[in-house]
């Protein structure tokens, strides 16, 4: 996961949802609302703000997912769940991988607790997220990965895959369990 690439994406791409977003919602009562609360009613949002307020949702949570020097497994209580819910971590990171792979052109793969308090690997398309009225599996993401061209095109052009294995080399296992831990 290369430093330019990041800063591009953070600085350009995650930085024009916000602008985009705050100008979808000025002057309306969603400007009250927190981003958790937009995505969780965002059917009855334009399209602007479900485009804009997923992909600044998002991002705010891809950025504090990935760490320098990050222990290459959880610990813990999530790494008891991951084993329970998916067999083994090395089980989990299959289908994690594999959700991320396979998600048809843009969009981004996450590990979810559903409602009843259970993880669950799914993928959304574009900016949508589990928070989601819309989307098929909901829950509160974990760790979401992003797997839209500008998060890895410079160093990795057309191969997703390689990129997906290397964010396994940055995840910040300690703020995964904090939010699996609430």
């Amino acid at each position: 996961i290369d430093t330019r690439t990041m800063e591009i994406h953070h600085g350009k791409h995650h930085q024009a949802y916000v602008t985009n977003l705050n100008n979808a919602i000025a002057g309306t009562d969603t400007e009250k609302l927190t981003i958790e609360e937009i995505c969780a009613k965002i059917s009855t949002h334009p399209v602007a703000v479900r485009n804009n307020g997923g992909g600044h949702y998002n991002h705010s949570l891809f950025w504090t997912l990935m760490t320098p020097n990050a222990p290459k497994a959880p610990s813990g209580a999530l790494a008891d769940a991951i084993s329970a819910s998916f067999g083994s971590f090395d089980d989990f990171k299959t289908k994690f991988s594999t959700a991320a792979t396979t998600r048809f052109g843009s969009g981004w793969a996450w590990l979810i607790k559903n409602g009843a308090g259970k993880l669950e690997v799914t993928s959304t398309p574009n900016q949508d997220n589990p928070l989601m009225d819309i989307v098929e599996v909901k829950g509160s993401p974990l760790l979401g990965l992003d797997v839209w061209e500008h998060a890895y095109y410079l160093n990795y052009q057309n191969r997703r895959p390689d990129y997906i294995a290397a964010f396994w080399n940055v995840i910040n296992w300690d703020e995964v369990a904090k939010r699996f831990a609430k």
